[in-house]
């Protein structure tokens, strides 16, 4: 099959996994065979120097006739069987939709966040979640800036949507889109998008590693420290844990606050910063289970899948696309978002059971095996690109 993937690439100051899955389903198409061909913007090369960039920018992201004219010309040279876009936001935009329909080739869109119904992308104000525009005329967006705290750029945002709403672009120039959990897709329907055009694949893992062995002595957080992560419910529940030794490996705005509060308090935490892939697939594979402690709706963390091809079972909150990754005494345990004494009590249950980390040792790497692999996800991924092909076929017999 051939097969364009279309992406703009986030800043290279905000690393992101929608760019890791981006390039991790472009090896996996072309390692089976499919010719994939990549139509790719970068928002480190946005020009924001001067407010007529910037109203440029803003205008560009709601319909880029730029794009869809370059998109046009590529799309009747190689003639692919499928559009699969990944982000859109900003350079890219919903024209590219309109291309791929005027040249007759469908279209499949993956939602990594909750950007087309929501300004901030995130369903997230103040550190918690929010659902304020899901299925609104996006008012409240613009009375919270909810994008970068800018009047300007959220209503840049509003009008994105609002503009592709009104014209039918999200209902009528998308054939499949991808949520990522079941959760996620409920949300989006809610938010206005085609319940029978969107379908669940789950993010993955395209090698598959050798399971780690445990028995390190110690818990682990992978991940960003901010405040919607949960982090300092983490270090307040540790303060009930201080038999419990904690590796945190990740950066973030709280990382100096956290430290001092766990050098303070004679915490048994050690913050080893930002790491590679390997450290940390080493550091994770060791550790006796992983907490994920979000009080936010998380899209599809790579470190849970990450942390189940390693064999190491998961502590995670109860809430959004969390409470359906992790499954109650299969791959993990969850507790109460934000309840420090829940995840204390969590922890120490599974500390003091090493038969049951065991049980879970092992489930938890089935469960990578069954649902997260490369070859499921390919299965699942060309199911998909069928039925886009299939509908549009459809649709122009109609």
């Amino acid at each position: 099959m051939k097969i364009l993937v279309a992406h703009n690439s986030y800043r290279s100051s905000a690393p992101s996994g929608e760019n890791v899955v981006f390039l991790n389903e472009c090896r996996l198409l072309e390692h089976n065979g499919n010719e994939v061909m990549s139509f790719e913007r970068f928002s480190d090369d946005i020009d924001d120097s001067t407010m007529t960039a910037k109203i440029q920018v803003a205008l560009a992201c709601a319909w880029s006739h730029e794009v869809y004219d370059e998109l046009s010309k590529l799309l009747a040279k190689v003639r692919p069987d499928v559009a699969h876009f990944h982000n859109t936001f900003p350079l890219i935009s919903p024209s590219a939709y309109a291309a791929c329909r005027d040249n007759g080739v469908p279209v499949v869109q993956t939602l990594h966040n909750f950007r087309f119904i929501c300004p901030g992308g995130l369903l997230l104000r103040d550190g918690h979640p929010c659902e304020d525009c899901v299925g609104t005329n996006l008012l409240p967006a613009l009375r919270h800036r909810c994008y970068r705290g800018s009047l300007p750029a959220t209503g840049a945002l509003v009008w994105m949507l609002l503009r592709n709403r009104w014209n039918g672009a999200y209902q009528s120039l998308v054939n499949r889109y991808v949520a990522l959990t079941e959760f996620s897709a409920s949300r989006l329907v809610m938010g206005g998008l085609p319940k029978e055009r969107i379908v669940v694949k789950p993010n993955f893992i395209a090698n598959m590693p050798t399971p780690g062995a445990g028995e390190g002595g110690y818990a682990v957080y992978v991940g960003r420290l901010s405040a919607e992560k949960g982090v300092q419910t983490l270090i307040s529940a540790w303060k009930l844990l201080p038999g419990v030794p904690l590796k945190i490996l990740g950066d973030g705005p709280l990382r100096q606050e956290l430290e001092q509060l766990a050098a303070s308090e004679k915490l048994p935490i050690e913050f080893l910063g930002f790491c590679d892939h390997a450290t940390i697939a080493d550091v994770v594979g060791h550790a006796e289970f992983q907490i994920v402690p979000s009080e936010w709706y998380e899209g599809f963390p790579m470190v849970i899948i990450e942390a189940y091809a390693c064999g190491t079972p998961v502590i995670a909150s109860r809430i959004g696309s969390l409470d359906e990754i992790v499954e109650d005494g299969v791959s993990g345990i969850k507790f109460e978002p934000g309840n420090p004494r829940d995840l204390a009590d969590k922890v120490t249950e599974l500390w003091a059971d090493r038969a049951r980390r065991s049980m879970l040792r092992r489930t938890a790497r089935k469960s990578f095996e069954l649902k997260y692999s490369g070859e499921k996800n390919y299965e699942v991924l060309m199911a998909i690109y069928e039925a886009a092909i299939n509908d549009c076929v459809q649709n122009k017999r109609e």
